[in-house]
C-alpha cells in the first residue's frame, strides 16, 4: 500500500460527503474527511479586496484571526499559487478553482509527519483542488461562503454587478485572462467578459455612463445584450447593433457606455476589435509596453451614431493585453495629480518582469491604484490582463 492512499481514501471520503453538504458546513466536511489522517485543517477564503485571508467557521472550532496577503508566508502561498511549509511544520497550501486564486488551506500535520514529504504535499493539493471546486460550485445555494469574504456590507449595485460577471481568472494552455474591479463594495458601471470557443476569444470591457445603480442597470443591459448576441454567433458588428438596440429600447435620455470589444485568434494571434470611447488597450512585448491600440474607434454605445471598421493588429507569443477603464488613470491622489498611462504601463512592466502569476500582477497594480488615491472620491477602476 502506497503512503498517498490514506489521503486518496480522504478525498474519495470528501466526494462523498460533499453531494449532500450546504455552504456553510463545508469546513467541517472537510475536517471530517481527514480526521483519520491525524490532520487539521482551516479554510480561507480570500476577501473581496484581495487584502486578507479570511478563515471559514466551523463549529466548536475558535476562529482565527484573518490573514494578510502581503508580507506574510501563507499571503506567499497565496500569491505564487505554490504550498510553503513553515518552521512550526504547518503546510499553507492555495485553494484553485481551475485557475482563480479562492484561498488557502491550512493543514497541520501529525506529529513525526514530514512537510516536505511529496505523497504528503501531493495528498495535500489533491485535497485543496476539490475544495476549490466545491467553494466555487456551492456558493450559489448559500450566503455563508460571501459572507465570509466581506468586510462590511455591498452596495446595491455592487451586488448586481458581480453577480452578472464570469470568474475574475480563466486559463487554458494557450491563453490566460484574469481581471479586478474596484472599489469592490460600491463598483457601478465598470464590467467585464470573456468566452473561449473554438480557438477564438471574445473579450469586452465596458463603462457604463454615471454612478451607481443608474450605471449598473445600463452596463448590464449592454452585457446581457452582447452575450445575447455573442450566443446567436454575431461578431462584433451584430453586438455593436444589440447594445445600441437595448440601450435606446429602455432609456430615453442619452445614456451609453464606452467599450472596447475585441475577438482574438488564438492560433494566430490576429485580434480584430472596436474602441467606442474608451481608453486603448495597452500591448506589452517581451515585458515592455511597445505601443496602445488606437484603431477602431468610434463613438459610445446607445448614442446611434456611425462607427468605423474595427481595428486589427497582430499578437505574438508571450505577448500580454492590457485593458483597463478611465478609473484606472484618471484616479487622482490628494494633490489632484492623476496616476497616468505612464505610471501604469511601467509598474505593469516591472510586475511582469518579477514573472508573477496573472492575477497577482493586476492585484498589485490595484492596490497601487487604490493607495495613490487614498481616500479621495473614487471612480470604478478596472483592469483585464490577456496573456
Amino acid at each position: 500500500m502506497s503512503a498517498v492512499d490514506p489521503w486518496h481514501r480522504a478525498l474519495a471520503e470528501l466526494v462523498s460527503r460533499s453531494h449532500r453538504v450546504p455552504p456553510d458546513a463545508l469546513p467541517a466536511a472537510v475536517t471530517a474527511a481527514v480526521r483519520e489522517l491525524g490532520v487539521t485543517v482551516t479554510t480561507y477564503v480570500v476577501d473581496v479586496e484581495q487584502e486578507l485571508l479570511r478563515p471559514l467557521p466551523e463549529p466548536g472550532r475558535p476562529l482565527p484571526e484573518p490573514l494578510p496577503i502581503d508580507a506574510s508566508l501563507p499571503g506567499r502561498a497565496y500569491t505564487e499559487v505554490r504550498a510553503r511549509a513553515g518552521q512550526d511544520g504547518r503546510l499553507w497550501v492555495p485553494v484553485v478553482d481551475g485557475t482563480e486564486r479562492l484561498g488557502l488551506l491550512e493543514v497541520g500535520l501529525p506529529v513525526g509527519a514530514d512537510a516536505d514529504d511529496p505523497a504528503v504535499r501531493d495528498g495535500c493539493r489533491a485535497i485543496a483542488g476539490l475544495v476549490g471546486h466545491l467553494v466555487a460550485s456551492k456558493s450559489a445555494y448559500g450566503d455563508g461562503l460571501q459572507r465570509a469574504q466581506r468586510s462590511g456590507p455591498m452596495a446595491v449595485s455592487a451586488e448586481l454587478l458581480w453577480q452578472l460577471l464570469p470568474p475574475l481568472t480563466f486559463a487554458v494552455d494557450t491563453v490566460a485572462i484574469s481581471a479586478i474591479l474596484e472599489p469592490c463594495y460600491e463598483v457601478g458601471g465598470d464590467a467585464f467578459d470573456y468566452a473561449l470557443d473554438g480557438g477564438r476569444l471574445a473579450l469586452a470591457v465596458l463603462d457604463g455612463v454615471g454612478h451607481g445603480l443608474p450605471a449598473t442597470l445600463t452596463t448590464a443591459v449592454a452585457l446581457a445584450a452582447l452575450r445575447a448576441a455573442r450566443r446567436t454567433g454575431g461578431g462584433l458588428a451584430e453586438q455593436i447593433a444589440a447594445v445600441e438596440a437595448a440601450l435606446r429600447s429602455q432609456w430615453r435620455d442619452g445614456r451609453f457606455v464606452t467599450a472596447v470589444l475585441a475577438e482574438i485568434e488564438v492560433d494566430t494571434g490576429r485580434i480584430r476589435y472596436v474602441n467606442a470611447g474608451h481608453p486603448a488597450p495597452v500591448l506589452l512585448r517581451r515585458g515592455r509596453a511597445v505601443r496602445a491600440l488606437t484603431g477602431g474607434r468610434r463613438p459610445p454605445l446607445g448614442l446611434n451614431l456611425p462607427g468605423g471598421e474595427p481595428g486589427e493588429a497582430r499578437l505574438e507569443p508571450e505577448d500580454r493585453l492590457l485593458l483597463y477603464t478611465d478609473g484606472v488613470t484618471e484616479a487622482r491622489d490628494a494633490a489632484g495629480e492623476m496616476f497616468g498611462l505612464p505610471r501604469l504601463a511601467d509598474l505593469a512592466e516591472r510586475h511582469i518582469g518579477s514573472e508573477l502569476p496573472a492575477p497577482e500582477t493586476l492585484r498589485r497594480l490595484s492596490r497601487a491604484v487604490a493607495e495613490y488615491r487614498g481616500t479621495a472620491s473614487r471612480d470604478d477602476a478596472t483592469m483585464v490582463l490577456v496573456e
